[in-house]
């Protein structure tokens, strides 16, 4: 057992004060590296951001994009592993000091969209998705998601023997959800071993918007965005002639009655109090002639909760639901669920941990605690297994009010590039003192 005398320990308080003063300048030295650095490279990632908008590609099928990635991780020097989830990219960033792994990432699909911004990079890409003939289009940010990570790779590329610990730089494949009958996304990256050899600690996602102001960001502890699950409910009743439903069993009707009670779980049977959730039925196909009742209806939807326990009561009461109106007309029901991504959850102590971050990086002023949205990001695969933290930055120009920005998945979706520097600033900052917190 060893013993420390009172004068033993004041002769050592101004050695402690002294390293962690060090500590701090270090810290505040790399930081600046970072602003300057971000500054620099502001017109080379805007030219990446306008490479991958021009020349998008759907979920899955990103390969001349995730070819464009690997080539300029390669030329950083970087250990790039390829194919991961189909055309994902992780670049390895190995520091040679102990300390924490962490994962930054990004999303690098786009979607069947065709562009109407006047903007001469706009994109002209034109494919077939699931038996249709669609544009292509990056409507959701993620060309500047790309071009934001490279150049945040570039930044702490350069400062790599004054970091601590490991970065992989995660470029991911299909968040928007893989083509019918594929796997894909951060659901199936997790599933190839991302997150493995070496295990990340903790993990870090921004996401651009086209409403939030560019400067600002926003952000939220616990559950941010929604779990999103599909259900399909295929009714079976007995066909007939329009004119004598009585003779028939009218699966039509039945799935309007349905529909109501499906409502009625949200505004009725939920704690909106606790949580926000959302059931929307967005498809129905029956029937063939206007005079004949047909025998099957099929119609499908989406469910979003910000909470797990919720997400459970949606599911059996949706099936409750649908099964009993249907049993009650003497139809059959079949309901099927398919889970998707669950609730983006940021975890609460490193939100807290990292906020300072945050708020030094864009200014106090600028950085926003808003409400959970009922959007979803499948992000959330990473958070079930390991502290990750998902915040929106600013895409929209000043000038335009917030309420007629154009929203995301449209064909007028439009980001201001000069969002873009935070977004770099943001992620390498968020690296950087995250590996000092660890020491």
């Amino acid at each position: 057992m060893y013993l420390i005398n009172k004068r033993s320990l004041f002769s050592l308080i101004p050695i402690l004060l002294l390293m962690q003063t060090s500590v701090m300048a270090q810290t505040n030295d790399l930081k600046n590296t970072v602003e300057i650095m971000a500054e620099d490279l502001e017109a080379q990632v805007i030219e990446w951001r306008r490479h991958f908008h021009e020349f998008p590609e759907l979920s899955n099928r990103e390969f001349e994009t995730s070819k464009k990635i690997a080539s300029y991780l390669e030329e950083l020097g970087l250990e790039v592993q390829t194919g991961i989830a189909h055309t994902g990219v992780v670049g390895i960033l190995e520091t040679g000091n102990p300390g924490p792994v962490i994962g930054l990432r990004a999303d690098m699909d786009a979607l069947p969209v065709v562009e109407r911004v006047d903007i001469p990079f706009a994109s002209k890409v034109k494919t077939v998705y699931e038996g249709q003939d669609v544009g292509v289009m990056h409507a959701c940010g993620h060309d500047t998601h790309i071009a934001m990570l490279m150049g945040v790779a570039t930044i702490l590329t350069e400062m790599r023997d004054e970091l601590n610990g490991t970065i992989k730089f995660i470029f991911q494949p299909a968040e928007e959800g893989a083509p019918q009958g594929e796997e894909g996304g951060a659901e199936l990256m997790v599933k190839e071993g991302v997150l493995k050899n070496p295990d990340v600690d903790v993990i870090f996602g921004q996401h651009i918007s086209s409403g939030v102001e560019v400067g600002k960001v926003n952000y939220k502890p616990e559950g941010y965005m929604a779990s999103a699950d599909i259900f399909r409910i295929k009714i079976t009743g007995k066909q007939t002639h329009g004119s004598t439903p009585w003779t028939g069993i009218d699966p039509i009707v039945i799935s309007s009655q349905i529909i109501t009670g499906l409502q009625t779980i949200v505004s009725r049977q939920l704690p909106l109090t606790k949580n926000a959730a959302v059931i929307t039925v967005g498809k129905i196909n029956g029937g063939v002639r206007e005079n004949i009742i047909s025998e099957e209806l099929v119609m499908s939807g989406t469910m979003r909760s910000l909470n797990a326990e919720m997400r459970t009561s949606m599911h059996e009461k949706i099936r409750l639901t649908a099964t009993k109106i249907a049993e009650s007309a003497g139809a059959h029901v079949e309901v099927i669920i398919e889970e998707g991504p669950p609730v983006t959850y940021n975890d609460p102590d490193l939100m807290e941990k990292m906020l300072p971050t945050l708020q030094e990086t864009a200014g106090n002023e600028n950085v926003n605690l808003v409400n959970a949205r009922t959007g979803y990001e499948d992000f959330s695969y990473y958070q079930k297994e390991i502290p990750g933290l998902m915040y929106h930055i600013g895409g929209k120009p000043s000038t335009t009010e917030p309420g007629n920005a154009a929203p995301h998945h449209t064909p007028d979706f439009y980001i201001d590039e000069s969002g873009m520097k935070l977004g770099v600033k943001m992620l390498s900052n968020l690296a950087i003192d995250y590996m000092k917190s660890s020491d």
